[in-house]
């Protein structure tokens, strides 16, 4: 499986890039980011968060169909969480339908305790990670959209060594509040495998931004419906305060299932 995992994202790789510099132009397209800070990390598994605060940053450059998209998150005193590197590429990118498919190694950081001349000595592990996903979304006009995310993740080091993340959902954007208010909404239900565990969620991201300003509040709401997955918490939530800069328009927050 790890073979097959490695031999898919440089194939993605290498299609991708070459069909990016075919469409040829200047060096990049667009150049956008969102810098966040929460009371409470929350994972790209919604059901894993750090349980501290958490400062990040979700950067995003576009060649063509092509992007290459930094997530990297950082505890509020600076020591790092974790860093995906994402490889995008829109295969398929019609008026109403769309199909994106991703891979990203990645780099996930934890404290351990380990003994130096007798001394029990605090250091900062990392354990290795490699992901694809597949990602269909249909809208329906240009404020609703319902969508399938499907990540496949594969371990190399001590921990979780195989994950299966499945979720369906729905986009409602730009919801008017007032003039300027406006709110989005995405509520989506997920299953998630860790190894030979499995569980059964449901999520919700918020957004209430202003027109034509740059920050904005977010809000994950996840509960457990059934699950065996530790940490078993049956809600898990945080609000942040995104500042984004760069590029037209913006996303939902926090949300990279659509």
């Amino acid at each position: 499986m790890k073979n097959t995992l490695h031999i898919l994202l440089f194939l993605f790789l290498g299609i991708a890039i070459g069909k990016a510099q075919k469409e040829g132009g200047k060096f990049l397209d667009d150049f956008r980011g969102t810098a966040s800070v929460t009371h409470n990390g929350i994972s790209l598994v919604p059901s894993f968060s750090l349980g501290d605060p958490a400062l990040l940053f979700d950067l995003k450059s576009t060649k063509g169909r092509l992007s290459f998209e930094p997530d990297m998150r950082f505890a509020l005193e600076g020591k790092p969480w974790s860093f995906l590197f994402w490889f995008r590429y829109k295969a398929i990118e019609k008026d109403r339908f769309s199909f994106r498919i991703g891979a990203h190694p990645a780099l996930n950081f934890r404290t351990v305790s380990v003994l130096r001349d007798g001394q029990s000595e605090d250091i900062l592990e990392s354990r290795r990670y490699l992901a694809l996903e597949l990602v269909p979304n249909y809208k329906i006009s240009e404020q609703v959209s319902f969508g399938v995310y499907y990540l496949r993740g594969q371990g190399f080091d001590a921990g979780i060594k195989t994950t299966n993340f499945l979720v369906l959902n729905t986009t409602l954007t730009y919801i008017s509040i007032t003039d300027d208010l406006y709110l989005n909404i995405s509520p989506q239900v997920y299953y998630l495998t860790t190894d030979a565990l499995k569980g059964f969620y449901t999520v919700a991201f918020l957004t209430l931004g202003k027109r034509d300003f740059p920050f904005s509040l977010s809000a994950i709401l996840n509960k457990a419906i059934d699950t065996e997955i530790a940490p078993e918490e049956s809600f898990t939530w945080n609000v942040s305060l995104n500042y984004s800069f760069g590029g037209t328009g913006r996303k939902i927050t926090g949300n990279q299932n659509q």
